[in-house]
């Protein structure tokens, strides 16, 4: 028998286990009570049976401004693709005929003070002039391509339906191929039309550049940039980073930038823009907003390799100055020069001591140049130009590069306080250049030389009796081909043999010089051309549209 305390012990446990059986049970009700509220809630927010479908609404909100100059312009502007070949280790080849309007050393400072060429803050070519359209980001530089060819991009403006285009001159140089895609191009991976050089202008950073077109391209409209001012808006296209057609916009921020000192700047004054522009935009339109073109995209301010706001655009002025040279018979600008240097910048001091307030004091003057023969001397003071006041140098200069070599200029000018003048008969700009450095000026192929070079980009000479002998005919054997011109756009290489330029004859250079001389831009051209290599294949007709 349980003793008492059992009992009571037993009783105690049965009843906390009848408790604790009746809160389990109490708790898991109320927990299969609540998920069931729970779920028919859920239930009933993710029904869709009240929403009611989204529609379009069309837009009642005319096209701005923008909208419509993009439109009406974009099939103007083009892609410029350019490949530059892996360089030979001699010097033999097409390849050393570069399409180039001057030696790659900068030349001396006319007209003006080149003490300080090159030098500078971080020297500012690091940040400008090169920048656009030059370098695909990652690739090596052009000056060491590895053995593989590089490519690089640009933009450009059609201005004349035949196919002619604006860009830079950075885009397209030491470039071997020069490549053009419109808008209407199918995107596909050819890299586009083949385009030849027409004109280049190194101070200016400005070239012309042509495609062939079956039927009359779109064109942009030229506007004047004189008229432009600070804060008008103004909208960029081109092919930022590949990306083509692309449209941006912004104000005038300045006008009458310049951001090379001394020579090199002395005929890039910009338009500053803060419509944003980037690799690749260089060359593209800068517009305004009656569509016309009043700038062409050149260079950046930039410390990130991108956008910051600050832009440069040449102006639409001077382009159209540039552009009329360089389509014209010689393809290059030819610009004034008296052969007189002088400095930029100087204190006030030197203006209160030397007696003037407005005027350029002359620092030297070119032996045998203009300004010598006419009388001039270091520390003469040009106060006036026939008859208007002198207001700087870069008046001085822009005034003077803009008069044709053999025209006369009267300058007045302060020599130990006394007022004279004398009559200049100004000069060649390039040969003064050469003259003040010390040497004669060097060959352009692009301007000087036979017709067929300046036109057809290649030189010829007689054959050897031995090449008369292998084919038995006579004609001019092709001793070089630019890189970029018509003959290498039309596949002419050195080697092969001339016989006939559009049926007519030509058995010596005399007579292929003559008949290329009466081509014209527009006409047709076909050779006759014979392989001396493969005499056995015949005549070979090779032609196309100068």
């Amino acid at each position: 028998m349980k003793s008492l305390f059992e009992r009571l012990r037993s009783r105690r446990l049965a009843s906390a286990f009848l408790v604790l059986a009746a809160l389990t049970a109490a708790i898991l009700t109320g927990s299969f009570a609540a998920h069931g509220v729970r779920g028919q809630e859920q239930q009933q927010q993710n029904s869709s049976t009240d929403a009611a479908p989204l529609k379009i609404v069309n837009s009642a909100i005319a096209p701005n401004e923008f909208v419509k100059i993009a439109h009406e312009v974009a099939p103007a502007v083009v892609n410029i693709n350019t490949q530059t070949l892996p360089k030979q280790s001699d010097n033999h080849g097409r390849r050393n005929f570069h399409f180039r309007n001057q030696p790659d050393q900068q030349n001396p400072g006319d007209d003006g003070d080149d003490d300080d060429q090159g030098q500078g803050e971080d020297n500012f070519q690091d940040f400008f002039n090169r920048f656009f359209g030059g370098q695909v980001p990652g690739q090596p530089d052009q000056g060491d391509n590895g053995g593989q060819v590089q490519e690089s991009l640009g933009s450009g403006f059609i201005v004349d339906s035949k196919g002619y285009i604006i860009t830079n001159e950075h885009v397209i140089e030491k470039a071997d191929r020069i490549y053009v895609k419109l808008s209407t191009d199918p995107d596909t991976q050819d890299l586009g039309r083949p385009a030849r050089v027409i004109g280049v202008d190194k101070a200016t950073d400005l070239a012309v550049i042509k495609i062939d077109a079956n039927t009359p391209l779109p064109i942009v409209k030229m506007g004047n940039s004189d008229e432009s001012q600070v804060g008008d808006w103004v909208e960029a296209i081109g092919s930022p980073f590949a990306l083509a057609q692309t449209v941006t916009a912004g104000i005038i921020s300045a006008k009458n930038r310049t951001i090379d000192q001394g020579a090199p700047g002395q005929f890039q004054h910009f338009i500053q823009t803060d419509a944003a522009i980037n690799p690749g935009n260089s060359g593209g339109p800068l517009l305004d907003m009656n569509g016309n073109v009043i700038g062409v995209n050149t260079a950046i301010y930039t410390q990130s390799a991108g956008y910051e706001g600050i832009g440069f655009a040449m102006p639409s002025n001077t382009v159209v100055s540039v552009y009329n040279d360089l389509i014209g018979p010689g393809h290059k600008v030819v610009r004034g020069s008296i052969g007189i240097q002088f400095r930029e910048g100087l204190s006030s001091a030197v203006n209160r001591v030397y007696g003037f307030k407005n005027g350029v004091l002359v620092q030297e003057v070119q032996p045998g140049g203009p300004a010598d023969k006419a009388g001039m001397k270091p520390g003469d003071i040009i106060v006036t130009i026939d008859g208007r006041p002198v207001k700087d140098g870069d008046d001085l200069v822009n005034e003077i590069a803009s008069r044709k070599p053999g025209s006369t200029i009267n300058l007045g000018f302060l020599r130990d306080g006394k007022q004279q003048d004398t009559t200049i008969t100004i000069g060649d700009r390039d040969k003064v250049f050469a003259e003040l450095a010390g040497n004669q000026p060097q060959a352009n192929p692009e301007t000087s030389g036979d017709p067929s070079e300046t036109k057809l980009g290649l030189v010829v000479r007689d054959l050897s009796q031995t090449v008369v002998g292998r084919i038995h005919t006579s004609g001019v054997e092709i001793e070089s081909v630019r890189t970029g011109s018509f003959a290498d756009l039309q596949g002419l290489e050195p080697g092969l043999v001339i016989t006939h330029v559009n049926r007519q004859p030509t058995a010596t250079k005399d007579q292929f010089e003559a008949e290329v001389s009466k081509l014209k831009t527009g006409d047709d051209v076909v050779f006759e051309v014979v392989d001396p290599h493969h005499p056995e294949e015949g005549i070979n007709y090779i032609g196309g549209t100068l």
